[in-house]
């Protein structure tokens, strides 16, 4: 028996130098991201979060996990790179093997979301290529992204192909995020 279907929800969040200003916001939003989920109940059971961060190098800060569960603190790394490539390659994987795992389990998986939180300044040259890889697998995220700062919009346009969110407009992280994920959860086609 097959039980109930699960969002997997990825944000993917950029701790490089130019960002630094900008992680206690991250941080806030996450929190207030896990207040909106906890209100409500229902969206929040069908919600597994997954956080990864990157600057240089990626990695998962918080593995996928029931959204009410306590993510952790972002924190900002002592490091200059926002190597989009990098992390568009590392989360490809990480979708793809966190879906194999929930389809293991019999859980019906609806399509991942990816939040991507960033002021958009790559500094590598080949992320379009990763990015166009990773949004061509059968595991393709909605993309969605979120800029901070001083941001490079063309390039947040070009990530952000469902939406995107920019602070500088008033637009808070956690409601956007929210937002995002309650839109989806509401959607009986995005399975």
């Amino acid at each position: 028996m097959v039980s109930d279907d699960v969002l997997p929800c990825y944000v993917v969040c950029d701790v490089s130098f130019s960002m630094n200003d900008h992680v206690d916001e991250v941080n806030a939003g996450m929190r207030e991201f896990r207040g909106v989920v906890h209100a409500d109940r229902r969206t929040a059971a069908r919600v597994r979060l997954c956080v990864v961060v990157f600057a240089d190098r990626p990695l998962v800060a918080h593995p996928l996990a029931p959204a009410l569960e306590p993510a952790g603190l972002v924190t900002p790394r002592q490091e200059s790179g926002s190597d989009f490539g990098a992390v568009f390659a590392f989360v490809r994987g990480v979708i793809e093997r966190d879906v194999a795992e929930l389809k293991a389990q019999r859980v019906r998986v609806r399509r991942p979301v990816l939040f991507f939180v960033s002021d958009g300044r790559a500094t590598d040259q080949d992320w379009p290529r990763e990015l166009a890889r990773l949004t061509e697998t059968a595991s393709c995220p909605e993309m969605i992204a979120f800029g901070l700062g001083v941001v490079d919009q063309p390039v947040l346009d070009r990530i952000g192909t469902s939406r995107v969110f920019l602070g500088r407009d008033g637009v808070r992280l956690g409601i956007a995020l929210a937002s995002s994920v309650a839109r989806t959860v509401l959607r009986p086609d995005h399975v």
